[in-house]
């Protein structure tokens, strides 16, 4: 069965064979059957489009049709074909979900006119559930966690799983690797995404405002304390607080913090009141917090309150397949936010960008890209050549960029090998094998 087909029942030799030959000369793919019996055989091995079927048939009338076929796709378009006496019948199938009804006699041009509205119909919904699917699909963890790498396959697992569980977590990883998006992914994928979304850095305030910020104050709690104030953890009650820098707390504070964790409850500044709290806390660390507890820069107590679970961000360095991903990515949106083109990157900046040792991570990546949407002239390429500390052979480049061009070709066309092996233009049995090489292959790519 051809795509946006129709399936036309009826028991009228004479009218089927002329409607058949209307969808020909038409050109519009059709079969017709002369019972609902027949209809539901057909459908049960076939897709169709559109169905146009007479009211009165033998054995099971449309209308019986017309209720079985909802059940089985409530958005798949019924024309009702009905004489003169049977209108009020069609108009209770109209009520029922059927596209539109036809009188009979009626006009080969007029059934064709009927038939293409409902194709668009057709298709109209199918494109809203495609796209509804991929809205889906993006407003999971791949809208914020970018990337095709083993590690960012299993770090968008476990940040999914762990988005509506109420555990504090510790997220750890280099300058740029993106924490707080690793965050915000936790909140925004967990029932907290209806409380507020708080981040603080711990290492951006003074020492003594740092405890009015996290905790509140009471009004006259201290010299220019006018009103009573809410502080973040409260603020962050029913949400997520991300403490970024944590490493950088306050001594003190970190005692007050640990409290707040252990008892869920706090005291503003200046006040006797304890304040019940609901707050979901990420902390965020370059650090090894283990080392700075066994020096005494960091509470142990609150290391092991806060690592009830911990995160572990790649570099971008240990996952160069994800670069040309991702500076595309970012290119695109660096365009829409300046209202520019996106600009071509060449092959052999590509190369550059893959050998680079990227210690500003994905942060440096994406400023890369800023500057070059915006025409800003940086010698890439010199600073490539000039900081790479130990590049990658060629093998393994043309490795790394192989391996990206299929996790994108994978990622278009949502999994689906057959697709994904015709948009690269190689085998089936070649993107396996290559899938299997640069450990592709698993739950996370459909077949």
């Amino acid at each position: 069965m051809s795509e946006h087909a129709v399936l036309l029942v009826e028991d009228d030799p004479h009218l089927r064979l002329g409607c058949e030959q209307a969808f020909e000369i038409a050109g519009i793919p059709a079969v017709a059957v002369g019972s609902a019996e027949e209809a539901r055989r057909h459908l049960d091995g076939a897709g169709v489009d559109v169905v146009v079927t007479d009211m009165r048939l033998p054995g099971e009338d449309g209308m019986s049709l017309l209720q079985w076929l909802q059940s089985r796709d409530e958005s798949l378009p019924v024309i009702m074909i009905t004489g003169h006496g049977g209108v009020s019948h069609a108009v209770e199938a109209m009520r029922a979900g059927a596209y539109d009804f036809i009188t009979k006699p009626f006009a080969s041009a007029h059934l064709l006119d009927v038939v293409r509205r409902a194709l668009e119909k057709r298709r109209l919904s199918r494109e809203v559930q495609q796209l509804r699917s991929q809205l889906a699909q993006r407003a999971g963890a791949g809208q914020y966690l970018i990337g095709q790498s083993p590690a960012m396959v299993k770090l968008r697992e476990l940040v999914t799983s762990l988005a509506d569980k109420d555990v504090d977590v510790l997220v750890h990883g280099e300058t740029g690797t993106g924490k707080e998006r690793v965050a915000r992914c936790l909140h925004e994928l967990g029932r907290r995404a209806r409380g507020n979304f708080v981040a603080i850095n711990c290492g951006g305030l003074p020492e003594h405002l740092l405890d009015s910020e996290l905790f509140g104050h009471e009004a006259g709690a201290f010299t220019g304390a006018a009103r009573r104030r809410v502080g973040k953890i409260e603020h962050a009650s029913g949400g997520t607080l991300f403490l970024d820098e944590i490493e950088s707390m306050p001594v003190q504070a970190q005692i007050k913090l640990l409290r707040v964790l252990q008892e869920r409850c706090l005291e503003r500044l200046g006040g006797n009141q304890l304040v019940p709290v609901d707050t979901r806390i990420v902390a965020a660390t370059k650090d090894d917090l283990r080392q700075r507890a066994d020096e005494g820069s960091f509470r142990e107590d609150l290391y092991y309150r806060l690592n009830v679970v911990m995160i572990e961000l790649p570099p971008l360095r240990e996952r160069r397949e994800d670069i040309p991903l991702l500076f595309q990515h970012f290119l695109q949106q660096s365009a829409q936010r300046h209202d520019l083109p996106v600009p071509e990157c060449p092959p052999e900046l590509m190369q550059r960008l893959l050998a680079h040792p990227w210690r500003g991570n994905v942060r440096e990546l994406r400023n890369m890209a800023d500057c070059m949407v915006l025409g800003i002239r940086r010698d890439v390429l010199a600073e490539a050549d000039r900081d790479a500390v130990d590049p990658p052979s060629l093998a393994e480049a043309v490795d790394a960029f192989e391996r990206s061009l299929i996790a994108a070709a994978l990622a278009r066309c949502d999994g689906n090998l057959t697709r994904a092996a015709a948009s690269l233009r190689v085998a089936k049995t070649t993107l396996f094998d290559k899938l299997r090489r640069h450990g592709l292959e698993g739950g996370s790519i459909g077949r």
